[in-house]
């Protein structure tokens, strides 16, 4: 039988049209749960600001454009022509999915209905494919007898690098229309969402019905990204068991297997491959209360985050994870791809759900401003996708019509939901997790909590409370593990609060209308070496990254079409910082302006300005600087120089 025909066959046994919703309790108790993001409002920020950015980047975008290939494969006429970059290539129709969600996301953010029109537009044109097709499916990718899943259903799972049967990663574009086409259902209300996502998770199941244990295992070596939590949500949603034995399938032995069994087996495995199937088993995990999937996602969060990450939150090198004895090996230009960190956080705000530990918290304050913030361009909005941390290096923005990499994708996801983990609550807490301006509204409590801030340019932030008639709640505020002092003023008295950097303090009342809770912390600069090399150092304000201006010296144009068309350029020798790790703060001073700062008699050649890394655009810079005596200052000045002058013959000789 035609596989399309018997794939049709059984995507309409499961029930292609008609669909039994039954939402689906989790079995994993949770400790705090994340507010929607409807009720969470950014107020004027540097956050508020990238998500406006990134509004109108979103709404720049022709949806017909997105949906020409699909179009294509569907036999209809596509109704504008596709967009360039990886959308034109083997990745195409990647970007929907992450369009969805992101116009999902930015609709739940703000209430602008003009999001909400893109993602019924777009829900509706997949509609119209996936009837075309005839069979559930519907993606930009080549899906005939002999193209990609064609084989694939007849047991044939040839892998080639991120390659299956010629086509570049098919699994993790169809997971990104999957997790589209959910959120415009669970955020958007959009009932024909759902139905496009059951059918095409139904093909699927009768796409890989027939694989064998070894064949599934062979086809997962190709990068499928979050396939497993897709289909984990949809049976979350359905109460369909199928969709959950699916979403098990796609576990992938060779990786998991080791983790599992608490072994870091990840160098030399590529990072941003491994981390949304640990998402995947996270969601799993609350659905099914396994308690193996809770033990590995822990590891792994665990080893990646405080073991295998740089300092501002990102990791790998050359899109791997690389042994963690040797960080200085691998700050190059090819460090911290975006996609990691987006898919850090995610993985972080599981964990924190099943017990809030403030040190997850840490981690993501870290990631948050020093990678995602710091990931968009503030004049166009555009993204980064490898953060380099090679010293005298440079970001390289995205161009808007013809990149479409995987980090413009989560990138513009990143900045439509910045205000999902200001604050978490339980049924009685109340979780100050991150100090953003923003309010809160909680009509369970009929209450409304807004918090008022400059931070981090100030040390303090402020919250009023509003309510009709006294609401009795634990407030439980972070207090950081970079601090040491953190004081509590509740309506201008000081308060007694118990524990220690790295926790939470609880202030236990009933609150009325027009409290007011003032929370300071002591901000200071201080230093954090490299992993493995304590004469290689980052320096950091509070949780801030600081990172040294140093020009424009033969920089080209900072935007590309090829996320690494960059990265090979001359660039000149960075500084040095020259004395004593233990004594380098007393040589850094701040300049009068907010977060900015100037070493004294301790960059050589040259002393540097150092601003916060999310606001370093437009220039060379380090983040983190080698340490080193006078005396060896002195007797590799002058080798320095005669190698410097010697990359500069170099670099002239390729004009």
């Amino acid at each position: 039988m035609n596989i399309l025909k018997k794939s049709l066959l059984v995507a309409t046994a499961l029930g292609v049209v008609a669909i039994a919703r039954s939402d689906v309790k989790n079995a994993a108790a949770s400790q705090a749960e994340p507010f929607p993001l409807s009720q969470v409002r950014l107020l004027d920020s540097p956050f508020k600001q990238a998500m406006d950015l990134d509004g109108k980047y979103l709404l720049s975008l022709d949806p017909d454009r997105l949906l020409s290939w699909y179009r294509k494969e569907a036999g209809l006429e596509p109704k504008a022509p596709v967009y360039g970059g990886w959308e034109s290539t083997g990745l195409a129709g990647h970007t929907l999915g992450h369009y969805l969600s992101a116009c999902s996301l930015m609709y739940q953010s703000t209430g602008d209905t003009n999001y909400l029109g893109r993602v019924n537009y777009i829900v509706g044109e997949l509609a119209l494919c996936q009837q075309a097709n005839g069979n559930g499916y519907v993606a930009a990718i080549p899906h005939g007898k002999d193209q990609v899943f064609g084989p694939i259903a007849q047991g044939h799972t040839d892998t080639a690098g991120f390659g299956l049967n010629g086509g570049w990663s098919p699994w993790y574009t169809i997971h990104k229309e999957l997790a589209g086409l959910i959120d415009a259902n669970q955020l958007c209300g959009n009932a024909q969402a759902l139905v496009v996502a059951t059918n095409l998770a139904n093909w699927v199941d009768a796409t890989t019905a027939n694989l064998t244990d070894d064949q599934w295992q062979k086809m997962l070596v190709c990068e499928y990204g979050g396939m497993n939590e897709a289909l984990a949500n949809l049976y979350g949603i359905t109460g369909n068991p199928r969709y959950l034995q699916l979403s098990e399938k796609f576990y992938d032995n060779r990786v998991l297997g080791p983790l599992s069994a608490g072994e870091d087996d990840l160098t030399g495995k590529h990072s941003n491959t491994q981390i949304p199937k640990i998402i995947g088993l996270a969601r799993l995990y609350e659905l099914t209360g396994d308690a193996r999937y809770e033990d590995t996602a822990k590891f792994f969060w665990t080893q990646v985050a405080l073991h295998r990450s740089f300092v501002i939150g990102g990791n790998g090198e050359r899109e791997g994870f690389f042994p963690t004895n040797n960080f200085a090996k691998h700050l190059t230009a090819y460090t911290a791809e975006s996609c990691c960190t987006y898919n850090m956080l995610k993985l972080t705000r599981h964990l924190f759900e099943w017990s809030p530990d403030a040190q997850e918290m840490d981690f993501y304050e870290r990631g948050l401003y020093n990678d995602i913030l710091a990931s968009q361009d503030p004049e166009t909005g555009m993204f980064v996708y490898l953060m380099s941390l090679k010293p005298g290096h440079f970001k390289t923005f995205s161009t808007p019509t013809n990149a479409f990499w995987c980090c413009v994708g989560t990138g513009m996801e990143n900045h439509s939901k910045y205000g999902d983990t200001i604050f978490f609550h339980g049924d009685q807490s109340l979780f100050l997790n991150l100090f953003i301006p923003s309010e809160l509204t909680w009509p369970e409590k009929n209450l409304v909590v807004r918090q008022e801030t400059q931070f981090p340019e100030s040390d303090h932030t402020k919250l009023d409370f509003q309510c009709a008639s006294p609401v009795p709640l634990a407030l439980r505020i972070r207090w950081p593990e970079w601090t040491d002092e953190l004081t509590v003023r509740v309506n201008g008295k000081k308060q007694k609060i118990s524990g220690t950097p790295g926790s939470y303090v609880t202030v236990d009342r009933q609150w009325q209308n027009g409290d007011t809770v003032d929370v300071r912390f002591q901000m200071k600069l201080r230093t954090e070496p490299l992993p493995g090399d304590s004469n290689i150092v980052a320096v950091l304000y509070g949780p801030i990254v600081l990172a040294g201006e140093l020009g424009t010296e033969r920089m080209p144009v900072h935007f590309a079409d090829n996320q690494t068309d960059q990265n090979k350029t001359w660039d000149p020798a960075a500084p040095l910082f020259v004395g004593d790790a233990h004594t380098l703060l007393k040589h850094i001073k701040p300049t009068g302006d907010p977060l900015t700062f100037r070493t004294h008699d301790l960059g050589k050649p040259g002393d540097v300005t150092l601003i916060p890394f999310y606001k370093m655009n437009d220039q060379r810079y380090s983040v983190y600087w080698s340490v080193i005596s006078p005396a060896e200052w002195q007797a590799d000045s002058t080798n320095a120089q005669a190698q410097a002058t010697h990359q500069m013959k170099i670099a002239l000789s390729r004009d």
